[in-house]
């Protein structure tokens, strides 16, 4: 299976919000997406396979730190370790910019995005009670130094 990893572009928009809209009860708008494509402190990448886009990571910079916001994969190619090569490919872009801390929030029930989380070398820092809706759920947060 080819991975081409790419920038989002707003071609990809309809996509990102159809696999948001499966992947997450609070998902984001198609105009969430676009600004994002617009913002010089936003970093999106997206992975295509098969001639589509199937998985997103990214993240916004602010003071040399970069707060990843949006991580998700396509339900028919989850367990393929793409979303891991997309990170890697975000954690490794970061770096080369300047990027010193990666922090994200990641559901405390959703246990296989935090071991690709550790796999990648993020670690536990705390937990934010009832950080998520529909449902209510705490967030454990994860950061990742440089």
């Amino acid at each position: 299976m080819d991975i081409l990893i790419r920038p989002l572009e707003k071609s990809d928009i309809d996509t990102c919000v159809r696999i948001e809209k499966e992947s997450f009860s609070m998902p984001w708008s198609a105009e969430s997406f676009e600004a994002a494509c617009d913002l010089e402190y936003c970093h999106y990448l997206v992975a295509e396979c098969d001639g589509r886009v199937v998985s997103l990571a990214g993240y916004r910079e602010s003071y040399g730190e970069a707060d990843i916001d949006n991580v998700f994969t396509d339900r028919d190619y989850r367990g393929r370790g793409i979303v891991t090569k997309v990170l890697q490919r975000l954690i490794d872009d970061g770096i080369k910019s300047g990027i010193t801390a990666f922090t994200l929030e990641v559901r405390v029930s959703n246990e296989a995005a935090i071991h690709v989380y550790e796999k990648l070398g993020f670690k536990s820092a705390g937990i934010r009670p009832g950080f998520y809706e529909k449902p209510v759920e705490d967030a454990n947060i994860m950061w990742l130094y440089i």
